[in-house]
């Protein structure tokens, strides 16, 4: 398949990698032009790791050139640049297309469907609770791929559309994904925003002195005590809205393979067996950047609408506000453009479930 891909960094690049060795064709688009003006230029896409290879994508000057020559979409940057790419994106998209969010967050399907639908277009959105790669880009045309996760949530707006979503994911990506039915569960469902809010808490000294630190080998017990906390609110707020999310200790085991125990022993885990990845080199780290504003924030946000108050995600978004100065709740441009304030938890759990249709755009 011609896979179309919004974004030109670690996760992009990986994603390209995985595409092209397994016989599709892909082409990267970055809305700077930066990222990819080296393998516009000719250089090859290196791949190292979990991923091994030299691949050729091709590359697109412009969001129509793009979706003029794609079938499937994939979305694959860093949330603060979602709102961004789909204004830029939708005018382009026809209903013969589907779309990938990876990772989704903060409800930018909800946002990009709206868009769709004031041009009376319609298609399968589907929204991934994480992403397939992990992984550093090392160079301007080389990545690192730390891991492909053998299970993915995912949902599909319109709920119609599941099967369609989820046949499409197993024709490109094979048969690893779990269908949770509902945009509201995958909006619970990404266990980064909680994880990165505890490392780099835990860590921000050598964020900002620039340290090499292991990621993983400094989740000490009292961090992963926190994670576990932050997790047990993430679960009760799914359960006040009947919904079904994985655990921590499940993302951990099906994403780096290591055995069931505690948060801090299956981060140790990873570290003994080279997972545990380099934290952070500076306090300008999408693990704040992105997670406070479209992680913290929307979560918060759902548990007060589920009567499942999250005061340790509050906390979060007010320390990280305080230790950069700059409030990160109105950072988030997709919840603004929703007026997610002025939404009931019935229309927002109707939204998830029908998305924005030609009739109420």
């Amino acid at each position: 398949m011609k896979v179309g891909i919004v974004g030109a960094g670690a996760i992009a690049f990986g994603m390209a990698a995985f595409l092209e060795q397994a016989g599709h064709a892909a082409t990267l688009w970055s809305p700077s032009g930066e990222r990819t003006r080296a393998l516009a230029a000719g250089e090859p896409l290196v791949a190292a790791g979990a991923i091994e290879g030299s691949f050729k994508p091709a590359v697109a000057p412009s969001a129509e050139s793009l979706a003029a020559g794609a079938e499937v979409l994939l979305i694959a940057l860093p949330a603060y640049g979602h709102k961004h790419v789909f204004d830029r994106i939708a005018p382009h998209i026809t209903a013969t297309q589907a779309v990938i969010v990876s990772s989704h967050a903060s409800f930018g399907a909800l946002y990009l469907s709206r868009l769709l639908a004031a041009r009376g277009v319609t298609v399968p959105i589907v929204a991934w609770g994480t992403t397939l790669v992990s992984g550093r880009q090392t160079g301007p045309a080389k990545v690192q791929v730390n891991t492909v996760r053998k299970t993915v949530d995912l949902a599909t707006l319109p709920a119609s559309r599941s099967a369609e979503g989820l046949a499409l994911c197993q024709s490109l990506f094979g048969d690893r994904f779990v269908d949770r039915q509902s945009l509201l569960s995958i909006a619970l469902s990404n266990l980064n925003p909680t994880i990165h809010m505890g490392i780099a808490l835990g860590n921000m000294t050598r964020m900002e002195r620039a340290e090499t630190w292991g990621q993983a080998e400094n989740v000490t017990p009292k961090v992963g005590r926190l994670l576990e906390e932050l997790d047990r609110e993430r679960l009760a707020v799914a359960t006040a809205l009947g919904l079904e999310v994985r655990t921590i200790f499940q993302h951990l085991n099906l994403s780096f393979g290591v055995p069931l125990g505690s948060a801090y022993e299956m981060h140790q885990a990873m570290h003994a067996i080279g997972k545990s990845g380099a934290g952070p080199t500076t306090a300008d780290s999408r693990y704040v950047t992105e997670d406070v504003p479209f992680g913290l924030v929307p979560t918060a946000k759902l548990g007060r609408l589920a009567g499942s108050p999250a005061p340790l995600h509050e906390a979060g978004v007010s320390l990280f506000s305080a230790m950069y100065g700059r409030d990160f709740t109105a950072e988030n441009d997709l919840l603004a453009a929703l007026d997610i304030d002025a939404v009931s938890l019935p229309q927002l759990q109707m939204l998830c479930r029908d998305s924005y249709s030609p009739l109420s755009s």
